[in-house]
């Protein structure tokens, strides 16, 4: 593994190396045991995109293991400005030990990747978001046991979370069932990917897709860069979520989680949302875990 650029690249065995050094690193923080794997090494963390989640538990995440995280807003580099994402991989390679970077398109991450020499992580694209999903099976594990054979069912828009959750989920042998308007599919590479699957379905009924299921997620319906698209997609999306009806379609423990933040009353009903808010925020605390993970394995 050279880089965490999207689900897709990664096999069911570096998901669970992941998973395994993060449960890890999480036990070793809960009992104040210190070590600084990355001491001297530095990340430059490039976000386009506003942050909080992502933001802080990398620069967190990189105190504690020892190193150096340094902030860099797109608009006050030269690449905000124009200059090739070629030029920017190959000096920031010269300086830096490893790149997080958060942004719009899913090519940017990749041309990183091409023409750097370092390290690169996506922080989120709008075709994947790998550090979220990531979390989002580290606990489901730490809930459930295992992974092997639960069915896991996404509600709401073809996104960067339902096109990475598809993905992590399958390879880690789960069920997965996903409801979206006909108009708002995943990526036509992951449902590529997803089609050799048995255990994968798609409808546009979220009853359906909940059904016996033992964790049911959702995301925003609007997500950054679609505000002018909002109104459109609260129409589009009525009828997408996760209420007291769908939960009793899902099996009677099932979990919810929600990669925040969250919109109560479209997406999520308050209720179901503070029922389930224990490993809703247990789900953003092991965003820190997981990428100190990935961090260790990339930078380490």
């Amino acid at each position: 593994m050279k880089h965490l650029l999207k689900m897709l690249d990664l096999t069911g065995q570096d998901i669970t190396a992941i998973l395994d050094l993060a449960d890890q690193l999480k036990y070793e923080l809960k009992h104040n045991i210190r070590h600084q794997p990355l001491a001297g090494k530095t990340l430059g963390m490039i976000f386009e995109k506003a942050s909080t989640r992502t933001r802080v538990s990398f620069e967190v995440g990189m105190y504690q293991l020892g190193g150096l995280p340094i902030f860099l807003s797109a608009s006050d580099m030269q690449i905000g400005r124009g200059e090739p994402v070629q030029d920017t991989a190959r000096v920031l390679s010269r300086y830096l030990d490893g790149i997080m970077i958060r942004t719009f398109k899913q090519s940017e991450v990749e041309a990183l990747a091409r023409n750097g020499s370092i390290p690169i992580i996506n922080g989120l694209t709008d075709f994947a978001h790998p550090c979220q999903v990531l979390a989002d099976l580290m606990t489901i594990r730490e809930r459930r046991g295992a992974l092997d054979g639960l069915k896991m069912c996404f509600i709401g828009d073809g996104n960067n979370m339902m096109n990475s959750l598809i993905v992590g989920c399958l390879k880690m042998k789960m069920e997965v069932a996903v409801a979206c308007p006909a108009d708002y599919r995943p990526a036509p590479e992951v449902l590529d990917f997803a089609q050799a699957y048995p255990a994968f379905s798609i409808t546009t009924d979220p009853l359906e897709a909940a059904v016996g299921a033992d964790v049911v997620i959702t995301d925003v319906w609007a997500s950054m860069g679609q505000e002018d698209e909002r109104q459109k997609r609260i129409e589009a999306f009525q009828g997408y979520q996760i209420n007291d009806k769908v939960m009793a379609a899902a099996k009677p423990d099932a979990l919810v989680l929600h990669c925040l933040p969250a919109h109560r009353g479209e997406e999520i009903t308050a209720e179901v949302f503070e029922a389930h808010s224990d490993e809703i925020f247990e789900e953003a605390e092991n965003r820190l875990h997981a990428q100190k993970a990935v961090l260790v394995k990339l930078l380490g």
